[in-house]
């Protein structure tokens, strides 16, 4: 469907947990609280709604976390989406930490893409984003997948670490001459505790790179369904792609919708808006709770199902309508999301 700026909306990430195995100090820092499990979504509910955003024009998703694949059958879940008709991809994002253990359940669920969180190589400075000494995993998760012959991308967060040699942002983008991988440098957002750290200006790092690969060019083949611009470097097996929400705004070609992990449907980063989908699903559901605390229910034996996806298609379409015409990162006073980032999803 279209919102009222007539932007085509097909592109719906949705988050199944905002828990995590790791502890990035811009995300998920020590001491943050996660919700009561019977809070969040059950696999069928999130169905129900993937099935709704299918009718009413979704066609990508991606599955975020938190860390999707701490959460128990998360590749059950990659290829009950695959399932829907009308949804052409899915593919998840992980910080690579378990990617070697389920790499090969992913593929057999049917997973498009994968796309992995890796801010610097240098090990130190790893441990001192993430709190854990993982990198080495994250490493052979990205080169096995790679591998695969399956769509890998690598995202790093563009931070100011004022690091040292070792840890700047030319040793992740040499991932994409080791492996045929695309490197995507994501401008830091100012949500939750992403406000506590500045980011590197995307203007600036462009300027960095064409003196650091002088033969640096446009890349405008098609990448995927974000807002990345990509650009080749010679010798390279992949492409560098640039994420600048805030010094190279996209928001007129914005195609997304976001789902939390407890059923609030976000039509934009910047601001609070949206619906809770959560509310919609369980609208006279009696509370039982299973032994893991999450609410006992079925979509496909709901003697009302046609009226409640009248509901939900109600909601989501009401709230796409009213997405906004741009995101304010520009100008963080104007921002009204409180709420961190692994409480959106990633």
């Amino acid at each position: 469907m279209k919102d009222s700026y007539g932007r085509t909306i097909d592109y719906m990430r949705i988050s199944i947990t905002d828990r995590c195995n790791l502890r990035c100090k811009y995300c998920m820092p020590y001491g943050v609280d996660c919700v009561e499990p019977r809070n969040i979504l059950t696999f069928e509910e999130i169905w129900a709604i993937a099935i709704c955003g299918a009718g009413l024009g979704i066609r990508h998703v991606k599955v975020t976390g938190g860390e999707p694949l701490v959460r128990k059958d998360c590749c059950q879940l990659i290829q009950m989406l695959k399932s829907i008709p009308g949804i052409e991809k899915v593919t998840l994002t992980t910080n690579g930490v378990l990617l070697e253990r389920y790499l090969e359940p992913l593929l057999k669920a049917g997973v498009d893409g994968i796309n992995i969180s890796l801010d610097t190589r240098n090990r130190n400075m790893y441990e001192e984003i993430t709190g854990s000494d993982c990198l080495e995993a994250v490493l052979r998760g990205i080169r096995l997948a790679s591998e695969s012959g399956i769509p890998v991308k690598v995202n790093a967060v563009s931070i100011d670490f004022e690091e040292g040699p070792g840890c700047s942002w030319k040793s992740v983008a040499e991932l994409a001459r080791e492996y045929p991988v695309d490197v995507r440098f994501i401008e830091m957002m100012p949500i939750g505790y992403g406000r506590n750290f500045k980011t590197i200006n995307h203007q600036v790092l462009l300027e960095e790179m064409e003196k650091e690969y002088p033969g640096l060019c446009r890349d405008d083949r098609p990448h995927g369904f974000g807002p990345a611009v990509y650009y080749q470097i010679p010798g390279f097996q992949g492409s560098i792609g640039l994420i600048s929400a805030i010094h190279g705004k996209f928001c007129e070609n914005c195609n997304r919708v976001r789902l939390t992990s407890q059923g609030y449907l976000k039509t934009c980063l910047c601001f609070e808006d949206g619906v809770n989908l959560r509310e919609v699903l369980r609208e006279g559901q009696a509370e039982s709770e299973t032994g893991s605390g999450h609410w006992k229910w079925r979509y496909q034996s709901c003697p009302g199902e046609t009226m409640l996806q009248e509901r939900l298609a109600e909601a989501m379409s009401q709230a796409i309508l009213r997405k906004p015409a741009a995101h304010c990162f520009e100008t963080p006073g104007r921002i009204t999301e409180m709420r961190n980032m692994v409480d959106i999803g990633g």
